[in-house]
Formats: structure tokens, sequence, C-alpha cells
């Protein structure tokens, strides 16, 4: 693993845990459980603050003020309630809920608090990041100028993304959206990554650590694992808890990767919250605070004034609609979005990416004059079969009518093997580059990739020679 220099830790997050100490405690007594949350006769608690609850076990639970109901306290668990009883005793917290960071946590897996679960003994920890923050100023954020090199084809060659950009996956089930996420980790020039799975199937994290991420991956990467089977507010802290610990890591000036899975199930887990806690539910259920904690979580992501943080947030879209509202809220605060579609991915083409829906905002930016040219001629000749196909399955169009359709049809199979991928394909940013400038004739002919015939550079007037790609048909791609 490449070793990387760490900074001293900044004061200034320990001033920031200062300024928020309280000089007393403020107590109370639960008084009762209304759905997921508890209530308490808790005179001058305050909205955020952390609380600790006397319970049956003698292992006090921690949890977090999220509202008032008439006098009452409304109160979030961070942890199981069986053990919780009437007129309990509940006691306010000095310091809000913080993690612990430092070098020594890459390689582990936590759960939503920020606890290790792996069995590899404490956390070595250098210092404490709380884990609610505000997003950084945005006077006081470095630009996004520099490509950051995913080792996907589709997403660098066609629509690349910055460092420092935060892009989501929007994506149905079964489409190969963990396998689209171990290449990033595995292929990435990221320093560090940061995983978080919330509210995935519990067997999932084993698999995801072992198979998708592997050793190779687990070297520079940091686990956090919140399980559907975890009380709503855990579920949702985990993607907080993550965050921070990105924000360590880019505070050190390394370039990071947060992936982010899913922020659906982070909305859900809020939902349970909010409707628990007496919010009235607006689109398809969702509570207003399931909007409100999105961008709270994005916009904390991105460039710094050293480092970087370029984040990757799945979206699960229900019934493949990508215009649902968790979806369409999410499209609206980030950088891009990149869709995969069942359709590719039930005829084989993995990568899923579907490259005529998805889009870097971003690439204007990042890319040279000659990568966008190539990448948007490409996109404009797979649209263009696209358009075209029912008329060619069906034998309508004759070929020579119009030379833009004569020109796609020449130009789908060396686009087809440009696109798909095995997640075991060694790649480079270079080879990618002058892939897409050969394939739609510019610049010097490229490397061989996937071991398919580069094509010449061709004109409308002068299409290219169709490319044997028979080699990737018959590959097993594995996803």
């Amino acid at each position: 693993m490449t070793t990387h220099s760490f900074s001293e830790p900044s004061l200034d997050k320990y001033t920031m845990l200062t300024d928020e100490l309280a000089l007393t405690r403020v107590s109370g007594r639960l008084s009762g459980v209304a759905g997921q949350v508890l209530e308490a006769d808790m005179p001058r608690a305050v909205v955020g603050s952390l609380v600790t609850i006397e319970t049956t076990s003698g292992k006090p639970l921690q949890a977090e003020v999220v509202g008032f109901r008439e006098a009452k306290a409304i109160l979030a668990p961070l942890g199981d309630i069986n053990t919780v009883a009437q007129r309990a005793l509940v006691t306010s917290e000095p310091t809000p809920l913080s993690v612990k960071v430092g070098p020594g946590i890459l390689g582990r897996v936590l759960n939503g608090l920020g606890e290790p679960i792996d069995g590899l003994g404490p956390l070595e920890a250098e210092a404490l990041y709380p884990v609610n923050q505000v997003p950084a100023d945005p006077l006081h954020r470095q630009g996004i100028h520099e490509p950051f090199f995913t080792g996907v084809r589709a997403i660098d060659g066609v629509h690349p993304v910055g460092k420092g950009q935060r892009i989501g996956l929007f994506a149905g089930s079964g489409v190969g959206k963990s396998t689209l996420m171990s290449m990033i980790v595995k292929k990435s020039a990221a320093d560090v990554v940061v995983c978080a799975l919330i509210g995935e199937r519990n067997r999932e994290v084993r698999d995801f650590v072992k198979d998708t991420m592997g050793p190779e991956g687990m070297a520079k990467s940091v686990v956090i694992a919140a399980t559907s089977d975890n009380p709503a507010m855990v579920r949702v802290k985990g993607a907080f808890v993550a965050t921070a610990i990105a924000e360590y890591f880019r505070d050190q000036g390394l370039n990071v990767v947060l992936l982010l899975d899913s922020v659906t199930r982070l909305a859900m887990a809020q939902r349970e919250i909010g409707l628990s806690a007496g919010e009235p539910p607006s689109e398809r259920g969702y509570t207003p605070s399931c909007f409100a904690i999105m961008p709270k979580i994005m916009e904390r992501a991105g460039a710094g004034m050293v480092g970087t943080i370029t984040a990757m947030y799945t979206v699960l879209v229900t019934g493949d609609d990508m215009n649902e509202p968790i979806a369409d809220t999410a499209r609206g605060i980030l950088d891009g979005h990149m869709v995969l579609s069942r359709k590719l991915a039930h005829n084989g083409h993995y990568p899923a990416i579907d490259i005529l829906q998805s889009i870097s905002r971003l690439r204007g930016d990042i890319a040279e004059r000659d990568h966008i040219d190539a990448a948007i001629a490409l996109c404009a000749a797979w649209s263009t079969f696209e358009d075209a196909k029912d008329l060619i399955d069906v034998g309508a169009y004759i070929a020579g009518a119009n030379p833009d359709i004569d020109w796609a049809i020449q130009m789908r199979k060396p686009i087809e093997a440009f696109l798909k991928q095995r997640g075991d394909e060694p790649v480079s940013w270079d080879d990618t580059l002058a892939k897409v400038k050969a394939l739609m004739g510019g610049g010097a002919p490229a490397p061989n990739i996937n071991s398919v015939a580069t094509p010449q550079p061709a004109v409308p007037s002068q299409p290219a020679a169709p490319v044997d790609d028979s080699a990737n048909d018959a590959m097993d791609w594995n996803w």
C-alpha cells in the first residue's frame, strides 16, 4: 500500500468541540414510546443534542433529540430500546456525537456510530471529529479543474469526473451497481476510499468486504456498515460518520473517494424518524426532513482548501423510475449522474452505463477540447443508431438513404466494444483517451484494448469498416 504522510490533527476540531461543551447537564425522565422514537419530560433540551438513557441492563442507551411534542422532548434512539423502562433517567451529554479518526482506521469495518465490528480490536485514533458539521463556506473551496481517473472507460472516456466532483449512480436492483463500485475502488487514483453501506442486508456486508472490495481494496479503505436491522437513527448517522471520516482525510491533503450506498435507504430511515416524530408526509410518503437531509450530507463533500472528496452516491430507483422524488432531488444537488440501464444489463453490456442518460456537469472544465469533441461525437453516433434501431431491425432502412445513420451503423460495434469492460481488465487514463479519440476520428491510433481492432479515423461519407468484437461477446463479464 502506498504510504502517505499525515499532518498533525487540526486544533479547529477540538475548538469546535470545546465551544459546544455544556456548563451544566440537562436531565429528565422518560415518559413514553411513540413508534421509532421515545418521549421524555426534559425541560431545556436542545434539538440535535446527544442524551444518555438508563436501561435495565446497566448499559446506557444513547439517543438524539430530534424535536418536541408539546412539552415533551422527542428522542431518536441509537440502539435497541428493549431494555428501556418507564421514567428512566435521561441525561444530556456535554459533547456532540464524534467519531475516532486517524490513519490507523484504514482497513477497518465500523458500524453506524463509528465503532469497530470487525473483531480486530479497538481503533488506533489520533483525533475526534464531530459527526454533525456544516458544509464548508462556498468561497473557501478550490476549483475543480483536474480529472479524476475512475478506471471505467464509459466514465473516463465519455463523461469524465473531476477531483472533488459529486456524482450520482442511479440504478435499479441487480444491474451491476456493486461491481461498478468495486471497479472504482480498485482502479481509481484515490489515496483513501470511504464506503458507507446504509440499509444493506446483513449478509451483503461480508460479501462486499471479502469479495467485492478484497484485500487490495480494503488496504486503502474504511467501510461503515449500518445494516437494515439497525435503528433508523443509526442508519442515518452512518452516512454522517462516513462523511466525517472522509473530511478528516481530506483535511490531511489527500484525494478521497466517498461511496455512499444508498441515498434512497438513507431517506427511508429519515422518513421513519420523521413520521414517528409527527412530521406530515409529503411526496410519496417522504417527510420534508428526508429532502432537507440530502444537501446536508452531499454539500459536505467536494474540494476543500487542501485535499478533495470525490463523492459517489447510489440512488435506488423504484421500478426504474428516474423521476421519483429522491432521484429527482439528488439530481438537482449533485454535479452529474450516471444511469445504469437494466436493458443493457440484460443484453450482457457491462458496466451497464447508459451514456445517453448520463451526464457530467464539469466535463467542460476538466477535459481537453479534443477529448470533449470525441465524447460528443461518440454519443451522437450512439444516439443516431438508437433512434433508427427499429427501422434497422425490421429491415425498413435502406443503406445509403441517410449518411448519418450509415455512419452510426458502422460505428456501433466499435463503440460497444469500447464501452464494455470486464471488472478485472487493466486500463489507464492515457489508453482510454487515446482510444476514444482514435475511435471517433481524432488523434493517433490507440493501444489495443479488449483485443479489438481500432477502426481507422473516418467521417460520415467514409464510414469505418465493421469491427469484429466476437471476443468481447464471448467474454465472461463476471458481474
